[in-house]
């Protein structure tokens, strides 16, 4: 629905909070009318402005530009015109296009005796097969009215098309239901509805549960019949005494199978996920067992850097498992992936550091599990060769994001050697870098000394195009 405020200065304030109300709820008489709802007030002479507009969820309508805040002349609107003067309820036709013609219903907006609006409601009866339409016209007229008045207007939600309606007297008894609403009871055993008692037996004998909402009290959730419904009562009122009923409902049966499925799903990928990361850790404990049964400190070593490997991929997998987006934040990776290596490769009476700056980006779950290993990677490799004889030592992470995504991972050590040559290392930490970097993830990686001599710099560099986060914020702000 569109909107724009309405600049009547002659409209008292409680005026203003009637047509407020009437704008709120236009996209439900939209629906209810099956047409393109349109609220008119008094501009200049001989004018009217368009103050809201709605078109309805419940038939196709055909696009048309946004009316909200147009001004027109009253000769190019008489049956709205018409309505300013008597404050009566005028029905007419209006050329929608040559040859073409639509209903117009048109309803005053009154406070106490005085027309303050009018709305207007265009229906192309043309292509509605409704029996009684009269009912829809008079239970409009009771909504505006009721509406305009200090009562809750949350019954009034917009309505669907396979949604079923609903209407009685103020006896209760159905006066008006639309197909939508036959189909539902012929499920439940019930022929036709027209003239039935709305809380009759034969109509609420198949109804095996029902459940309020305790904010929505004009609202329950009803099986019957193998059918789920939402139940929507709206008992439109004036001084007192029921004028009729609108009930609304809504077949859920498809939707809460699906979430039942879902939920289902979602329990057994949970149990797939823990059983993953127990078995991660199982394998991570028969390395490390491996490794103390070793007597050579070499092949303990390299158990223990697998060790490293296995956990940062569990623990990856464990955040990854219990996020709704299945997505990242490179800073909680770095978070994880240090956690993990200074718990179980860095001695007691060192003191290593870390810190995180530049811009906070969600990754997806490719980039996440190849990226933890890689700083997994980096990590360990400060820790066993960068700060040899030193008891504290700082490792971090600097992103940016402009086109390409930029990491630099740096250390404060004791920095690479003269002679030391990345391409010609035969590292496996540096192996498995390259391999995850210019391979997975079809991006570039170099090693550099700090400029000032103290300390190491790996840079990366992603394709932004690869990339499926997005910028959060940026720490430096």
């Amino acid at each position: 629905m569109n909107m724009t405020n309405h600049n009547n200065t002659q409209l008292t304030k409680k005026q203003i909070n009637i047509l407020d109300r009437l704008k709120q709820i236009l996209p439900f008489l939209a629906d209810l009318l099956h047409g393109h709802g349109l609220i008119y007030t008094h501009s200049e002479e001989h004018r009217l402005r368009i103050i809201a507009s709605a078109k309805p969820h419940t038939v196709y309508v055909q696009e048309a530009d946004d009316m909200a805040g147009k001004v027109v002349d009253t000769l190019a609107e008489p049956l709205v015109t018409e309505v300013f003067h008597t404050g009566q309820f005028v029905h007419g036709k209006r050329e929608q296009d040559y040859g073409h013609f639509v209903d117009m219903y048109v309803f005053p907006i009154m406070d106490n005796n005085t027309v303050i609006a009018v709305l207007s409601v265009e229906v192309d009866k043309e292509h509605l097969n409704i029996d009684d339409f009269s009912y829809l016209i008079k239970a409009t007229q009771d909504v505006i009215s009721y509406a305009g008045k200090d009562v809750d207007l949350s019954p009034f939600m917009p309505l669907s098309a396979s949604d079923g309606l609903i209407i009685t007297d103020q006896f209760s008894r159905i006066i008006f239901a639309n197909d939508a609403a036959q189909r539902i009871y012929r499920v439940l055993g019930v022929g036709s509805l027209k003239g039935c008692h709305l809380f009759d037996r034969q109509l609420t004998r198949h109804v095996i549960r029902e459940s309020f909402e305790r904010d929505r009290p004009w609202q329950k959730e009803l099986t019957a019949g193998g059918l789920t419904l939402i139940r929507r009562q709206i008992d439109l009122q004036a001084g007192g005494t029921l004028l009729r009923r609108i009930v609304v409902l809504s077949d859920l049966t498809e939707v809460r199978a699906k979430e039942q499925e879902i939920r289902i799903k979602s329990a057994v990928i949970q149990e797939i996920h823990h059983r993953v990361k127990n078995n991660l850790q199982t394998v991570a404990s028969l390395l490390r067992l491996q490794a103390r049964r070793s007597g050579s400190e070499e092949v303990k070593s390299a158990l223990s850097e697998s060790v490293n490997r296995v956990l940062s991929i569990a623990a990856v997998h464990d955040f990854l498992s219990r996020q709704r987006d299945e997505s990242m934040d490179i800073q909680q990776i770095m978070t994880e992936i240090f956690a993990q290596v200074k718990a179980s490769m860095v001695a007691a009476d060192f003191d290593l550091q870390q810190e995180f700056s530049g811009q906070a980006v969600s990754l997806p779950p490719k980039y996440a599990s190849s990226l933890a290993l890689v700083l997994n990677e980096l990590i360990i490799n400060a820790v066993e060769h960068a700060f040899d004889g030193r008891q504290t030592g700082l490792v971090g992470l600097h992103v940016v994001l402009d086109g390409e995504l930029k990491l630099d991972f740096y250390d404060n050590g004791c920095g690479l050697p003269a002679d030391f040559n990345t391409q010609k290392s035969r590292s496996l930490g540096l192996s498995i870098i390259r391999t995850l970097i210019e391979g997975d993830l079809e991006g570039s990686f170099c090693l550099e000394n700090d400029k000032s001599g103290q300390g190491t710099h790996a840079f990366i560099v992603l394709p932004k195009p690869k990339l499926m986060g997005h910028v959060v914020a940026s720490l430096e702000e």
